[in-house]
């Protein structure tokens, strides 16, 4: 091979560091969703406050994804990265030793500020990438992204239930520390320096007082979605305050952090960003909602609620190896979204006598639109969103799933009393069948998700 092929290709030596980056996220929100119940039983805390181990880390996350993808527009990837790693070691040693559930809730959020870095990288690689060699990225590159995120996600109660049984909840924390050693020496050693600001450009700039508005409106809509209640009503009005404020900011700014003008003028990026938001809420919903209802409702062991959430990463996986290549996604996403509908219907269906087999088939039946509706909203962003805030349009990406994750918790823990019981399973499978519901009606009237790829393709 020539020089001049080799510096027109895709440099695949990224693919590992980029890999890893984007899931250490998804697998620190999922490996927890089985340990829920040991560390409640271990440091006597009810459902309701082993609940903040899932919300602390999305608070954080929601949050610093978009921030810190800004970052990786304007510094690079490199230096984030690093910074990162640091943080998941440090995040996996206040876990491992913690002595109380507020340590550990401090240890998740930790974790979460840590992981945010990855995903945003992978997204910003991917796209400079395309500069140096002046071709797009391989439609596999972003396939693969997408599977190993999410298939890590899937495949983390099981890996969670693992080592459980291996050496306690508190190993879960523990396997942060190899990990973020692999991930400091990769980002060493692979990443580039610098930002794919092209020369003739101006550097861009930190909108410090929009992070700060964005961040506090973010806060409290989440704290609200965590514990609603009429009494916190004021927490919602404090949210459209800030959110007021922050769009006369970045009206006003000349390098805003979040071009608000942008998202004005492409309602197709705000659809992409409200299905992102949907399918969070029924996936995560399954992972951690109906995951408890197996143990406490079901009476499984978290090895074997762990286990049962195989088939849905071994039909993810295969859904999207078979639909990756495909650059269109509309077709992807309308499905997917008829499957979350579905399964949504058949959790009504379930009782503490359901037998294993229809268990698997609901499992395999939510597998589908896992395969689907990430790559598909992961490639719409990318080529709906400018080249020159790729990072933190994708970090923007991962906040609306993990809004849609602390929503599933909020309406988890609503709708579960003490225990993750059958009827408030059916209460929670009916909610799940409105937001399906919304999410299929959103996609198939979004018309413009027919040129999404195909356009690119014939461009």
């Amino acid at each position: 091979m020539s020089g001049t092929d080799a510096r027109s290709r895709f440099d695949r030596r990224l693919l590992p560091v980029m890999v890893l980056g984007a899931v250490l996220n998804p697998i620190n929100s999922s490996i927890v969703a089985v340990a829920l119940v040991p560390i409640g039983r271990a440091l006597d805390a009810p459902a309701s406050q082993t609940a903040w181990l899932v919300s602390g880390l999305y608070l954080a996350t929601s949050i610093g994804q978009p921030v810190v993808g800004r970052l990786v527009d304007v510094l690079g990837p490199r230096r984030l990265s690093l910074a990162g790693a640091v943080l998941i070691g440090l995040g996996g040693l206040i876990g491992t030793l913690a002595p109380n559930l507020p340590v550990l809730v401090v240890a998740r959020v930790v974790l979460g500020l840590g992981t945010c870095a990855g995903y945003p990288a992978a997204m910003y690689l991917i796209r400079s990438e395309a500069r140096r060699t002046g071709e797009e990225s391989p439609q596999s590159v972003l396939t693969v992204l997408a599977v190993s995120s999410q298939t890590i996600a899937v495949v983390g109660p099981t890996l969670g239930g693992l080592l459980i049984g291996v050496g306690g909840w508190r190993a879960t924390f523990a396997v942060n520390l190899p990990l973020a050693v692999v991930t400091f020496v990769l980002a060493w050693l692979r990443m580039p320096r610098g930002t794919i600001t092209p020369p003739t450009a101006a550097r861009p700039s930190y909108d410090l007082p929009g992070v700060a508005l964005f961040s506090g409106t973010l806060i409290a809509l989440l704290l609200f979605l965590m514990e609603p209640s009429l009494d916190d009503t004021w927490l919602l009005l404090l949210t459209v305050v800030l959110a007021v404020l922050f769009a006369v900011r970045e009206l006003r700014a000349s390098d805003p952090f979040l071009d608000v003008r942008v998202l004005g003028h492409s309602p197709a990026l705000l659809a992409t960003y409200l299905r992102q938001l949907l399918t969070g809420i029924t996936a995560y919903s399954v992972l951690y909602g109906v995951t408890q209802w197996l143990q406490d409702g079901r009476g499984l062991s978290p090895s074997q609620a762990g286990a049962l959430l195989l088939p849905l990463s071994g039909t993810a996986l295969v859904v999207s190896a078979l639909t990756g290549r495909r650059a269109e996604i509309r077709a992807k996403l309308v499905v997917g979204a008829c499957a979350q509908l579905l399964g949504s219907m058949l959790l009504l269906l379930l009782d503490g006598a359901t037998p294993v087999w229809f268990l698997v088939v609901l499992i395999v039946v939510f597998g589908v639109p896992q395969g689907l509706l990430n790559l598909g909203n992961q490639n719409a962003v990318y080529h709906q969103a400018e080249a020159s805030r790729i990072a933190s349009s994708a970090g923007l990406l991962r906040t609306g799933m993990y809004l849609g994750a602390i929503a599933s918790s909020a309406a988890a823990g609503a709708f579960f009393g003490p225990s993750a019981d059958t009827p408030g399973l059916h209460q929670l499978a009916w909610f799940l069948v409105v937001v399906s519901g919304l999410m299929t009606l959103l996609t198939l009237a979004d018309r413009s998700l027919r040129a999404v790829g195909v356009r690119h393709d014939e461009s």
